[in-house]
């Protein structure tokens, strides 16, 4: 049912093949985990297919290692017509020191189609935050949302040049 799943948190531990020649997992794999839990998270609270529309802000902090416990967090925290913001976090532990830490965070956003082969965007359930993290948060989103708008004229400059 739309309009009910807000959050979404996926658990796995970081494996050899999700790293790098550093011995450390390689920030395209991070990004991947981010988009899946930010679509299932999109999908739960619409209800409908959703694609990636932007990723600000993505913040690549602390290292995940070989056999660190791995979550995934996306929380809503914005709705437009057709688009969610969400917020998603990778923490990383370290199983045997109970040591936990964020990895990687950003802010993404996801546009609800009627179909998934050359669907139109589609209206979500609104959300309105109630909690003064969940306003934060919100405000966070409207904030990015104006820079990017702002970076629109130059972005196509560039592509005119």
């Amino acid at each position: 049912m739309s309009g009910t799943q807000r959050e979404v948190e996926f658990r796995f531990l970081a494996q050899p093949t999700d790293v790098n020649f550093g011995g450390k997992v390689h920030g395209g794999m991070a990004m991947k985990w981010l988009d899946q839990a930010g679509y299932a998270c999109a999908v739960g609270w619409s209800g409908a297919y959703c694609v990636t529309a932007s990723v600000s802000g993505i913040q690549f902090l602390a290292p995940i290692l070989i056999g660190d416990l791995v979550t995934v967090r996306a929380r809503l925290i914005h709705t437009g017509t057709s688009s969610m913001h969400l917020s998603v976090d990778v923490l990383a532990r370290d199983l045997r020191s109970g040591e936990e830490r964020l990895a990687t965070s950003c802010v993404m956003v996801f546009v609800a189609l009627d179909k998934p082969d050359g669907g139109k965007p589609t209206a979500v359930p609104p959300w309105t935050p109630v909690e003064e993290r969940d306003r934060r948060l919100q405000e966070y989103a409207l904030k990015l949302m104006e820079m990017s708008r702002a970076m629109e004229p130059l972005v196509r400059a560039t592509r005119e040049a």
